[in-house]
């Protein structure tokens, strides 16, 4: 074996190196039952991240001016973390989007009834805020947050 092949294998990953030798993975989603590509295929994390970027800026914004009114800056993030979990659980439960991934043409779906319940969004939504769970993700892209409250984050 080369080296160069070597050292190209170690760089590209696990992942790439199953690939080269012959397992076959599929697309993310393909183990759920969805699409590849177009409405009702995961999110892709670009997607997902631009969401929560804009919910959370929004919370901050509501939190910095109807809360804390500019006065407590570190008590800010604090209220911003409560107002984003509000903000998730009443939307996600209700609607199946925030503000944020309405915007960005994300939805949340459970992946037996295809609608999620208050409860179930109560759950992800602790989950989500934990933080750690939202950053373990499977194959499919799924965080451990969307795994646990048997959800998933499809396109519109």
């Amino acid at each position: 074996m080369d080296n160069r092949q070597a050292i190209g294998s170690w760089l590209s990953g696990p992942r790439a190196a199953m690939e080269e030798a012959g397992a076959d993975f599929g697309y993310r989603g393909e183990r759920l039952g969805l699409p590849e590509e177009g409405p009702n295929s995961i999110a892709r994390p670009g997607r997902r991240l631009g969401a929560l970027t804009v919910d959370w800026a929004l919370c901050v914004l509501i939190a910095y001016g109807l809360i804390t009114d500019g006065y407590q800056v570190p008590a800010t993030s604090n209220w911003a973390l409560g107002v984003f979990f509000v903000m998730s659980v009443l939307t996600v439960g209700t609607i199946g989007f925030t503000p944020g991934k309405r915007l960005f043409g994300v939805r949340v779906v459970a992946l037996e009834t295809g609608t999620v319940n208050p409860l179930r969004a109560l759950l992800r939504t602790v989950l989500l805020c934990l933080a750690v769970p939202a950053l373990v993700w499977d194959r499919d892209g799924r965080g451990l947050h969307d795994r646990i409250a048997k959800t998933i984050e499809v396109r519109v």
